[in-house]
């Protein structure tokens, strides 16, 4: 059997196309929340606070991160196709409860579900992503992966608005999750491989060290791959902080559903399809460049919100901070797999993803407590900070030759 086992994009191109379409249904699930619940929180539950709206996506962060590290650890000895079924199981309650929960702390539940559930799936995806394609395809394979599931972010975002302020706030947006969740399992159930036999390939012929603890080197020793996780860290913080606050932004200025629908969905839908172009940039130009600038401009597009209230300025601000993201997303990968073992390759991820994902928790209290006490523009100006912070982090720290 092994003699028939091949790397490349090429040669695994069918599996890697379901792999591909299997992650757009995990990234709508996330869309089917990504305009409307700030807005349901507080026309369902009374809740006004900024912070205890943002609740809900420091439940998803936690979560999310958690399994992230965990599916990175487990990959090796359950498989990740076992992995990846179970989050789609958990994710297959998630729109029932929406629609009937009867009061906030439902709610809460079901994004700690959703981020276990987006932890294992998407996590699941990239890792067996990587195992196909070898290092030749690597940046182009998660360009792909990524623009598939955010690319599905931005429709599912935009058509949950759509029917929002066409049919009201609950139940037909979450109608779209029992749709997504219940496809996506069967596809994985029926469509999908486990990958583990290509990592034995490609380990035969490895030379990358091994590191002493994983953990330990990704996120605070090794240079390239701590620069790279604390950059993680705080692309997710500011998505985090846009996640909640945008629409409440966009609802003060007096928005329907369906303009905060356009608007939000913007910026996930060019991060998707930017990523097309970024994946393929990463295979064959300085990462340590793509992830400066990418987080350069995520800053510069997040300080000039508080000063903009037309339509088509903030629909450009989305577009800018897609354009910021998509440098940044598959390069995070892309590095972190060329500069660890194969056969940590998967822990390294999991853990670069544990601190990722930790920084949606991270956003939404940040930017909640901050905009309760003085303000959302004062809310925005701190993550604005953040990110530009971050990109230097980069700039001076990540070695120029490991990119």
């Amino acid at each position: 059997m092994k003699e028939n086992i091949k790397l490349g994009l090429k040669a695994n191109w069918k599996q890697f196309t379901i792999l591909v379409i299997v992650n757009a249904f995990v990234g709508g699930m996330i869309g089917m929340e990504r305009t409307i619940i700030p807005q349901f929180a507080e026309l369902e539950f009374g809740i006004a606070s900024k912070t205890a709206i943002l609740s809900f996506i420091t439940a998803f962060g936690l979560t999310k991160a958690i399994a992230n590290y965990y599916t990175g650890r487990l990959a090796n000895k359950f498989g990740r196709r076992n992995l990846l079924l179970f989050g789609w199981i958990l994710a297959i309650p998630i729109p029932f409860i929406l629609i009937y929960a009867p009061s906030w702390a439902w709610v809460i539940f079901a994004n700690v579900l959703l981020g276990a559930s987006q932890g294992l799936t998407w996590s699941s995806t990239v890792v067996m992503k990587i195992d196909l394609v070898g290092e030749k395809d690597r940046g182009f394979a998660m360009g792909l992966n990524e623009f598939a599931g955010y690319f599905a972010v931005g429709v599912v975002a935009f058509l949950t608005g759509y029917i929002a302020n066409t049919y009201g706030i609950t139940p037909y947006p979450f109608y779209i999750g029992i749709f997504i969740s219940i496809v996506g399992f069967t596809l994985s159930a029926i469509w999908v491989k486990d990958t583990r036999s290509f990592v034995t390939m490609e380990s035969v012929s490895d030379k990358t060290e091994l590191l002493d603890n994983v953990f330990l080197e990704t996120t605070f020793k090794n240079k390239t791959l701590s620069s790279v996780t604390q950059a993680g860290f705080i692309n997710n913080l500011n998505d985090g902080m846009i996640w909640g606050l945008l629409p409440i932004v966009l609802l003060s200025l007096n928005y329907d559903n369906e303009n905060i629908g356009i608007i939000t969905a913007t910026y996930p839908t060019v991060w998707g399809i930017g990523q097309l172009f970024t994946g393929k940039m990463s295979d064959h130009y300085s990462k340590r460049s793509m992830l400066f600038w990418g987080m350069l401009l995520q800053g510069f597009a997040i300080l000039i919100i508080p000063f903009s209230s037309n339509f088509y300025a903030l629909a450009a601000i989305s577009i800018v901070l897609g354009l910021g993201t998509a440098l940044v997303y598959p390069t995070f990968l892309s590095a972190i797999a060329q500069n660890t073992s194969p056969k940590q390759r998967a822990e390294s991820i999991g853990t670069f993803r544990l601190w990722r994902d930790l920084g949606y928790a991270f956003g939404a209290i940040i930017s909640g407590i901050t905009a309760d006490l003085f303000g959302i523009q004062y809310a925005i100006f701190l993550i604005c900070g953040l990110t530009v912070m971050s990109a230097l982090v980069i700039k001076f720290r990540m070695p120029l030759q490991a990119s």
